[in-house]
């Protein structure tokens, strides 16, 4: 008799939540102009800048993000850093 293993879902997609999700997808794409994104933002979260990275600054943090898209995540998280550091110079 073999003992059968539950299925779990994929690491990190049941715990990040579709807005979680989706402002990762939105990250992933490339912009020209910091304006374009700005206003693609407002169209498809309905948020301000400000807040959409606020959230996206706090989504960094979770693991289970790390986990959802780790390349993605990992660069952020750099840019974060190296901007950090540039402003306290």
């Amino acid at each position: 008799m073999t003992a059968t293993v539950p299925s779990r879902p994929e690491l990190g997609e049941s715990e990040l939540g579709e807005q979680a999700r989706a402002i990762l997808a939105f990250e992933r794409r490339w912009w020209r102009h910091a304006g374009a994104k700005e206003q693609a933002i407002r169209d498809t979260f309905g948020l301000s800048a400000t807040r959409y990275y606020q959230l996206l600054n706090r989504l960094l943090d979770e693991p289970a993000a790390l986990a959802h898209d780790p390349v993605l995540v990992g660069r952020l998280r750099r840019l974060r850093s190296s901007r950090t550091r540039a402003r306290t110079r």
